[in-house]
């Protein structure tokens, strides 16, 4: 799925712009990286090309149209814009997608849609998560160098006349976003709809904050691991990234906003708030709430009605929220590993108790269970541990169909409400302009029909079906989750029991020893 980012530089050395594309740089810092010798290293591999430079260099050809059109003078003005398309890392394996190709398509996206503009075009193979995506780089200097031809998508003389400067409004990004979208399509490369949010909005703030977080941990953990520790958290959380399953979880279960409200309260601590019918969120360490616009699409005020209905609709397969917590059994600390720690008299004191409180719901527990002989200890936990992974799978399984579902349902709405438009493109007096107006929804029509057709759908589903079948498929998942849940914690119960008898006589045969 290809997606589309826009950075805008008041940096007014051009040349910096062509130096980070073919230089290596520091992911964190951004400084150039040096050789032995404090020569810059070039990245291992790029491919770069210059339009509408002349014979000059881009930076060149940026400063010259700077004097020409006296522009540019003052250092908070906008000197050069910034579009990076980044590719799914699948085109590569199963599309055909290389540096070349996308080379190609990225000199193409320019042409059409930033004509007059200086500009480098540089696609790289990798981005900094290392997940193997091919992405392109175009930037371009701000100033329009000659008049071009106006389109139907040119709103304003700065979008086609010669010495305006470049505007990236909420418009252009639309019209560039479907750009995208239609060249992926073409193309035959993975995509989805840019114009809806899909999952968590990650802003490049928050994208630095959690690959900073990250490197910190790992660095943590290292020291852990070389001291013979286990570390005990591996992949470092934004606080946005906490706040997100937090709310995740309760909206999965409540049924109505109030509902909703409190055990978000109750449970984590976050309070909600709806100001001009938009809806907010506060963690307990915060004091200014956060916008659901900043966290989830999902999180907004209709979306959450929209699955607060959904889950009355549901309600007979939602299973109830436990007040009181079933009893767990503990595990026995061992007393000698923590006291070579350096732990003092008083947690000696508190393991002991701790121990035979353990050893008592241990011992309640197999006698309930009957249990009492290790080897049908051991038959009992195989049976368990067989149950749970065969229900793990079945719910795994109706997740898979009712995702399918999902996806099926959402076209089948894009083909019904889409299509009256794309008849009337067919009778529009200038096919063009109608085109460019409806464009989104025009693109929406044809990937739901492309859709259908990679799919062998001559006859479109009913959506009454879709969402009886959805329920059904909801229903058989609680059934199964109920059993997975079930055997999950019986059996996690079984084994810590059996861990505790096992180190129960342990620590008993020194002690008799000693006597």
């Amino acid at each position: 799925m290809a997606t589309l980012k826009h950075i805008a530089s008041k940096n007014s050395d051009y040349s910096a712009a062509e130096a980070y594309l073919i230089y290596q740089h520091d992911e964190f810092t951004g400084k150039q990286l040096l050789d032995e010798q404090g020569r810059p290293m070039l990245r291992e591999s790029y491919i770069l090309d210059t339009l509408e430079c002349g014979e000059a260099s881009f930076a060149t050809a940026c400063l010259l149209a700077n004097r020409k059109y006296n522009k540019n003078n003052h250092p908070d003005e906008v000197k050069s814009h910034q579009y990076i398309i980044s590719f799914d890392p699948r085109d590569a394996t199963e599309s055909g997608l290389t540096m070349e190709k996308a080379q190609a398509l990225g000199l193409q996206f320019c042409k059409d849609n930033f004509p007059g503009h200086p500009s480098i075009v540089c696609t790289h193979p990798d981005g900094h998560n290392h997940s193997g995506n091919i992405h392109v780089h175009i930037v371009i200097g701000s100033i329009r160098t000659r008049e071009v031809e106006r389109k139907p998508y040119m709103q304003k003389p700065r979008d086609w006349r010669e010495g305006m400067k470049h505007s990236s409004t909420a418009q252009t990004m639309r019209h560039l976003r479907v750009e995208v979208m239609e060249m992926c399509q073409k193309a035959k490369l993975r995509q989805i709809n840019l114009l809806e949010a899909q999952g968590d909005r990650i802003s490049e703030q928050e994208y630095w904050a959690r690959r900073r977080g990250q490197q910190r941990l790992d660095h943590v953990n290292a020291r852990l691991i070389a001291d013979g520790q286990q570390p005990k958290r591996t992949v470092y959380q934004t606080e946005l990234e906490t706040l997100r399953k937090q709310i995740d979880s309760v909206l999965r279960k409540a049924t109505t906003f109030e509902e909703f409200s409190a055990l978000l309260m109750q449970e984590h601590g976050v309070a909600v708030k709806e100001s001009r019918g938009r809806l907010s969120y506060c963690p307990p360490n915060r004091v200014k709430f956060i916008t659901a616009k900043k966290l989830n699409k999902k999180f907004e005020k209709e979306q959450v009605l929209t699955a607060l209905a959904q889950n009355i609709r549901l309600a007979p397969t939602i299973q109830p929220i436990a007040t009181n917590k079933p009893d767990k059994v503990q595990k026995l600390v061992d007393i000698q590993a923590k006291l070579k720690q350096g732990k003092g008299i008083g947690y000696e004191h508190w393991v002991k108790k701790h121990n035979l409180k353990a050893m008592s719901q241990t011992l309640i527990l197999l006698q309930e269970k009957g249990l009492l002989d290790e080897d049908a200890l051991d038959q009992r936990i195989a049976e368990l541990d067989t149950r749970f992974h065969e229900s793990l799978a079945v719910v795994k399984d109706l997740e898979t169909r009712m995702a399918e579902n999902k996806q099926l349902r959402s076209y089948v709405a894009d083909y019904q409400q889409y299509r009256p438009i794309a008849q009337k493109l067919k009778s529009a007096k200038s096919p063009a302009t109608f085109e460019e107006q409806h464009r989104a929804e025009l693109t929406a029509y044809r990937k739901a029909a492309a859709y259908f057709k990679a799919n062998n759908l001559t006859k479109l589903p009913s959506s009454k079906k879709l969402e009886a079948e959805y329920a059904q498929l909801a229903s058989e998942k609680a059934q199964f989750y109920e059993q997975y849940k079930e055997a999950k914690e019986e059996l996690l119960k079984l084994k810590t029991a059996k861990q505790n008898v096992a180190s129960f006589f342990r620590e008993e045969e020194p002690a008799q020893q000693e006597r």
